[in-house]
């Protein structure tokens, strides 16, 4: 299952690279037509270069066209297929082609433009097609100089930078140049963001699959530690009958003291086998923001011994939400890590920002490490210095990502830590068929 999730986001992201670099050759096909349309007049009109007009501008209004349909296409979020890349270059390459053919072909300076759909193939696609794609502009370049007919212009290149053919060659040089490095950037900028993307989806994989065997193994303690604790229970309320313990108060409750933990730890074993088998708002109960608090300050409470807990309500007006163990159990990690890090004192707010939840938990304690600070949300990452501690967090951090929320960790100023959680109010209601 994880390497179906793994492959389905691998594909998702090439096809948001896919299309990223298609807009970026639509983007560049606009600046094309403008400038091929400029040429054109402007050697035309200004320059009496004489130039079939109607048919150079009806293969630019054929470019206009095919652009305008993949303008279209990307808006309405139409899959982009890596073919198409290749495609799309073909068809630029055939228009520069034919506006060569009728602009005097292989001697019009122009024709350099050639290096530059080349030198996108290179980077855009994989080097078959890229080599392919060269293949096809020297097929070009060799058909230009043996069937278009040269211009009817004078040889005036003694005259340097004053003749009009080193002027063209000019331009051109300079439009091959900076095309080439806006677009090989944009281009490398885009493969750095798909390659930053797909490290931080192999690093969840890597993430989920450690949280799928600690799902497992706990689960399977969960069972193992059934039958244990039942027997231990059979046995205390045997003791409690002993006529030998009967009579002596002090060990009677002891007795009640360790029934009332083996109860603890059922109900916290049978709340792992339920969690393990429930998806969220399936069979989890409705509950209110205020409930839900109060129910868990109050358990909490009951089975710590902290010496004050502050919590303060400052959500307004109350909402239904699903009552989900996850999230109680992640908010108790929380207090829990604030009640390690100080004894006396450990404070829980909850308030609303518009459409999120923000749950803070803050101590007195000594704050975060320097060097576990850095590494927040990674597994086993605690200065506690007992094996599989640093887990708590990890947790945390991937609960909050599941419900698409985000989390913030700060050292306060003077003494202690806050951890705040913002989570979208849509993901914490009761899911309905």
């Amino acid at each position: 299952m994880l390497r179906l999730v793994r492959r389905l986001r691998s594909d998702s992201s090439n096809d948001d690279t896919q299309s990223k670099l298609m807009r970026q050759l639509v983007q560049l096909r606009w600046m094309a037509v403008l400038g091929q349309l400029l040429t054109i007049l402007v050697a035309h009109y200004s320059f009496g270069v004489a130039l079939p007009l109607t048919a150079m501008l009806s293969v630019l209004a054929g470019l206009v066209v095919f652009n305008a349909l993949y303008e279209i296409s990307l808006r309405i979020g139409r899959r982009i297929h890596a073919a198409e890349l290749f495609f799309g270059l073909l068809v630029d390459m055939a228009t520069l082609t034919f506006q060569l053919y009728f602009s005097g072909g292989a001697t019009n300076p122009f024709v350099y433009l050639y290096v530059l759909q080349v030198g996108l193939a290179a980077v855009l696609m994989a080097a078959p097609l890229a080599w392919a794609l060269l293949g096809v502009a020297t097929l070009c370049f060799l058909w230009l100089a043996e069937s278009a007919k040269p211009l009817d212009l004078p040889l005036d290149y003694h005259l340097g930078f004053e003749s009009f053919y080193v002027q063209a060659m000019f331009i051109c040089l300079l439009l091959n140049a900076a095309l080439l490095v806006i677009f090989v950037n944009r281009i490398t900028r885009t493969h750095r963001e798909r390659d930053a993307r797909l490290a931080e989806l192999r690093q969840r994989a890597a993430e989920e699959e450690h949280i799928l065997r600690m799902g497992l193994l706990a689960s399977g303690a969960a069972h193992e530690l059934g039958t244990p604790l039942a027997t231990i229970a059979v046995l205390l309320g045997d003791w409690r009958h002993m006529p030998e313990l009967a009579g002596n108060p002090d060990l009677n409750q002891d007795i009640e003291e360790m029934q009332a933990q083996v109860r603890r730890c059922k109900s916290i074993v049978s709340g792992i086998l339920m969690s393990a088998g429930e998806t969220r708002g399936e069979s989890s109960g409705e509950t209110t923001v205020h409930e839900f608090f109060d129910e868990l300050i109050a358990e909490w409470n009951a089975t710590r011994k902290s010496r004050e807990l502050h919590f303060e309500n400052r959500f307004g007006e109350d909402l239904d939400i699903a009552s989900d163990s996850v999230l109680k159990q992640t908010v108790c990690n929380l207090l829990d890590n604030a009640l390690e890090a100080s004894p006396m004192w450990v404070g829980l707010e909850v308030s609303r920002d518009q459409d999120d939840m923000l749950i803070r938990v803050f101590d007195r304690g000594p704050g975060f490490a320097g060097e576990v600070f850095e590494r927040l949300g990674q597994p086993y990452q605690s200065t506690k210095g007992r094996p599989g501690s640093g887990l708590g967090l990890f947790l945390v951090f991937n609960v909050v990502r599941t419900l698409g929320g985000e989390v913030q960790t700060n050292n306060l100023p003077g003494e202690g830590a806050e951890v705040i959680l913002r989570l979208p109010l849509e993901a914490l209601l009761l899911k309905e068929d």
